[in-house]
């Protein structure tokens, strides 16, 4: 038990050292863009940088061992956008993918938005926007009467929650600044489009065993690789959500995090809800949280490789280009940094670990602390 304690006190002690190295950066950087930097800002950004050694740990690597520019960028996002990493559900996460650079694979850093997460942004930045409730899950057997507009006077919504059923639409009430009240409703059978382009993200690299790659195939080959491609996109014409997640000629092209009992509901709840935040018009202090929103929601493949780390199945997609899938939901092990404050070095642990997750943004001016 005492090795034990004092494992994890040199870790938090460690950690406090890298916390040090990076606050005062990422809060003068802040500055610099006219954002105050508060103390709930300095919580996400501390409670990040553990998520992220966390990660780069799992990924076998070090956090001097990776692109500062990358890691002071994600921090920065995460500071503006005011995402916690250790709320519960988390707000954020973070991804290690690898991608051959060259002859040498690279493990590259990613951060992604959770549910909760686009909840408080609609909350915080919302354009006129003053309280986002709870939301309303509505299943099969509850009865449910759509808002009806007379003019510009609306009748409220009714539920009636049974609990019983599939959740079929999602419904967020909205207290405007005006006193209004808005509902926000996302309808289960539209996270189809969600699913279609999934499909069509995994059918990118997909060559149907017609050549090793889609790097090598011949004309010919390409040919009827797109042929094939064709088809399958006809096919999903029309189909329902549960009928194209049941399809098996697609089953291949649909990770596990879509289809495993598990997780096949919350993946389908948390599309709907994510189709009904991320949608909302945002009004933004200044263009670098502007910017910092844009960059951090508009990569639809990186949700892609969210869909697939998520699950516990080992299968692999290629999501874009050389990509190797890393697994996310790994269990997670502390990592022992030395730091060094008089040569400001870190070094990597002499035993590597086994799990992990990871981070990115940029700024030419900023100071490489290692």
């Amino acid at each position: 038990m005492t090795n034990q304690n004092e494992l994890q006190t040199t870790y938090q002690t460690k950690l406090a050292k890298i916390n040090d190295t990076y606050l005062p950066m990422i809060s003068n950087q802040l500055e610099g863009y006219g954002i105050k930097f508060t103390d709930y800002q300095r919580t996400c950004v501390i409670n990040a940088l553990a998520e992220i050694n966390n990660a780069l740990e799992t990924a076998g690597t070090a956090i001097n061992k990776i692109d500062q520019q990358t890691l002071t960028q994600i921090l920065q996002k995460v500071a503006a956008l005011q995402l916690n990493a250790s709320a519960t559900p988390r707000e954020v996460y973070f991804l290690t993918r690898k991608k051959k650079v060259g002859s040498d694979w690279d493990t590259q850093l990613e951060m992604g938005i959770e549910g909760d997460g686009n909840d408080s942004l609609l909350a915080r930045f919302g354009r006129g926007v003053k309280t986002v409730h709870k939301f309303w899950e509505v299943r099969e057997e509850d009865t449910f009467t759509y808002p009806r507009m007379k003019g510009l006077t609306m009748t409220d919504p009714e539920w009636e929650p049974t609990g019983k059923g599939k959740v079929v639409r999602i419904v967020y009430p909205v207290t405007k600044e005006n006193g209004d009240i808005e509902y926000l409703i996302a309808e289960r059978e539209d996270v189809v489009r969600n699913l279609t382009a999934h499909i069509n993200n995994n059918m990118m690299n997909e060559t149907f065993g017609i050549a090793k790659n889609r790097y090598q195939a011949t004309d010919q080959q390409k040919k009827e690789i797109d042929v094939k491609k064709k088809e399958l996109k006809e096919k999903m014409v029309g189909k329902s959500l549960d009928e194209l997640l049941d399809d098996e000629t697609f089953e291949k092209l649909i990770s596990p995090a879509w289809k495993e009992p598990q997780s096949r509901e919350s993946m389908i709840i948390r599309k709907m809800r994510n189709n009904v935040t991320k949608k909302y018009p945002k009004n933004f202090e200044n263009a670098f949280l502007a910017m910092s929103y844009e960059e951090a929601t508009s990569e639809d493949t990186r949700e892609l490789r969210r869909d697939v780390t998520e699950s516990a199945n080992t299968t692999k997609f290629e999501a874009i280009e050389t990509v190797e899938e890393e697994p996310e939901e790994a269990q997670k092990k502390p990592v022992i940094i030395d730091y060094d404050l008089e040569t400001g070095e870190v070094s990597a642990p002499e035993e590597s670990s086994e799990h992990n997750e990871p981070v990115q943004h940029t700024n030419e001016n900023s100071a490489d602390p290692f």
